[in-house]
């Protein structure tokens, strides 16, 4: 469980000790408060284990990979949660926050992927953490850019390479100021609020969204059985990231992702867009659903 020391992915971790027969790693870059939720865990009567990972760090998700090799031979579930968001009135400059955001966000979530995909056994589910935000019409630049930017994301042979390509060119534009007369979302006045996650996020989750569904397609093809990967948008959720503001406790947040990495395979869907009540969302043209 990536990014779990506290908000959401601390309450994955804790439906996953309450519900997954093994071992479950809570994991944070910073070793001291990780190792402090699973102490506040603890008292809870779970009892997760701990281990460093800072996604943007290769050697330390390597590091995390050999550990569960040796410790276990193979990974069942991985729940990709790592990630960050700069403000609407961040000091950072347009460039910097986009640049920093698809990073950590989309670059290094899919390389940690990478890293661990190939300690997945038999039968593993793979949940990666996306948001409402990560619904294919927030590309909402100028017209037509955008449907044509949406119209790439949703090729259903787009490529890994091809949607690198998509994330970079996004940063590039932001940098040359152009990136709306591209297609690619830029808030106007009054559109979002001020401690609001920045459209470099909506991008960076679109990314993640889209890459999920690639990978399903890739790992229908491996030689290992039954492998499932899901994106889900865990809703409104009191967390630091909605500056406290959200309509969902953590619990409930966490819910459709424990569902997804624990549930039969005949009962969840495969590189699909999951709302957090569980239902599984039209990604490419069905709209947004009301609320959170």
């Amino acid at each position: 469980m990536t990014g779990s020391n506290k908000g959401i992915g601390y309450a994955i971790v804790q439906g996953l000790c309450k519900q997954f027969d093994g071992s479950v790693y809570l994991t944070s870059r910073d070793e001291e408060r990780g190792k402090k939720a699973v102490a506040e865990l603890n008292k809870l009567g779970c009892f997760p284990k701990y281990h460093q990972l800072d996604i943007d760090d290769e050697k330390s998700v390597v590091q995390l990979h050999d550990h569960l090799m040796q410790q276990y031979g193979g990974l069942d579930v991985l729940v990709n949660n790592a990630g960050i968001a700069f403000r609407m009135n961040s000091s950072e400059s347009l460039a910097t926050t986009a640049e920093w955001t698809l990073r950590t966000n989309f670059f290094h979530t899919m390389r940690t992927c990478r890293i661990l995909f190939s300690a997945l056994r038999d039968n593993a589910r793979v949940v990666n953490l996306t948001s409402d935000d990560g619904h294919l019409l927030k590309i909402a630049g100028q017209e037509p850019q955008a449907a044509q930017l949406r119209a790439r994301f949703a090729d259903p042979e787009l490529s890994t390479e091809s949607l690198v390509q998509l994330m970079q060119s996004y940063i590039n534009a932001v940098k040359d100021g152009n990136h709306y007369q591209l297609g690619w979302p830029q808030s106007g006045e009054g559109d979002r609020e001020d401690d609001w996650p920045n459209d470099s996020y909506v991008v960076s989750k679109v990314g993640i969204s889209a890459m999920t569904r690639i990978q399903q397609r890739q790992l229908s093809q491996d030689k290992r059985k039954d492998l499932i990967v899901n994106a889900v948008h865990p809703g409104y959720v009191i967390t630091d990231m909605t500056s406290h503001k959200g309509e969902l406790t953590i619990e409930q947040g966490a819910a459709a992702a424990v569902w997804l990495a624990l549930a039969e395979s005949t009962q969840v869907p495969r590189g699909s867009f999951v709302w957090h009540d569980k239902r599984v969302i039209n990604w490419v043209d069905g709209p947004v659903p009301e609320g959170f």
